[in-house]
């Protein structure tokens, strides 16, 4: 599959004028070490730079002991992933422990086969986050639906991602748009930050090379297909300014967009640990803001 045609410049006075967001980490990318010492970790992303973290579970830590983490390291709560399978079993616990720690967002982060666009479940996928945004609205809170690359397949003459924020209201589901997996789709992340303008608070900035099939499955090196990895192929991610992604059009479209928080996020650091990769994530973001 080729690579997106370029979407056409940003006006540099529409970027000027807009608010400029805030930089988090996407803690799944370091689950390892945020598992062994989520303390020590979040005293290096604030070294680094970050504002604040994107969570990806607690690894049992309550909600008193992560609002006081946060509170003595000094970063914020962004977002965080929940799954569904956590928001079907109890969603009132769910959205309560994340009022606790004063989280703004909670977002759906992958989907089962049986929940995609074009499977049966989708019809119901539907309906179930309907109801998981009334739940969250009435918290507080915005839930927002995290996109990989299976979504853009067709559904009613539209891509699955755009049926499903064209079904649910945008009171009740914002996106949250990961760059990488749109471009991997073979569709321009630059649009869609556009298309989703005022919709799109949390972005996901992600780099990587190769392309679509040059790998068995992406999906492997996610975590989300078994637990041992395949030998990478030609596909890999990256940090920030060492693969394909245009970064600068990517921020100027994020920023226009009116996104609150760019969201570094590395699923897979083959070539070094975790927490160098975001050292470079987030010194290579901050050129462009």
């Amino acid at each position: 599959m080729n690579p997106p045609a370029p979407a056409s410049p940003i006006p540099s006075t529409e970027v000027m004028m807009m608010p400029q967001p805030r930089i988090a980490y996407q803690l799944y990318s370091a689950r390892q070490e945020t598992a062994r010492d989520l303390p020590a970790v979040l005293r290096t992303l604030k070294e680094q730079g970050y504002d604040g973290v994107e969570f990806a579970g607690f690894h049992g830590h309550s909600a008193e002991n992560i609002a006081g983490l946060l509170a003595e390291s000094g970063l914020a709560v962004a977002s965080s992933h929940v799954s569904l399978a956590e928001l079907r079993q109890d969603a009132h616990a769910v959205i309560a422990f994340h009022q606790r720690i004063g989280c703004p967002y909670i977002a759906i982060p992958y989907l089962a086969d049986e929940d995609r666009p074009g499977q049966p479940g989708f019809a119901r996928l539907i309906a179930h986050i309907y109801r998981l945004g009334h739940l969250c609205r009435e918290a507080g809170i915005q839930l927002l639906y995290h996109n990989h690359d299976f979504e853009f397949v067709p559904v009613s003459g539209m891509h699955g991602l755009d049926f499903l924020y064209d079904a649910i209201p945008a009171d009740l589901l914002q996106t949250e748009i990961d760059t990488c997996w749109v471009r991997y789709a073979g569709v321009d992340p630059v649009e869609y930050l556009r298309k989703y303008a005022g919709r799109a608070p949390v972005v996901h900035m992600k780099d990587y090379v190769g392309r679509k099939g040059e790998t068995d499955s992406p999906y492997q090196l996610i975590g989300q297909e078994g637990d041992t990895k395949t030998e990478p192929g030609a596909f890999a991610f990256r940090p920030l300014g060492r693969g394909i992604q245009e970064l600068p059009t990517l921020v100027r479209a994020a920023v226009a967009a009116g996104s609150k928080w760019l969201v570094v996020e590395q699923d897979d650091s083959p070539d070094m640990p975790p927490l160098k990769a975001s050292a470079i994530s987030i010194a290579e973001l901050r050129k462009h803001l």
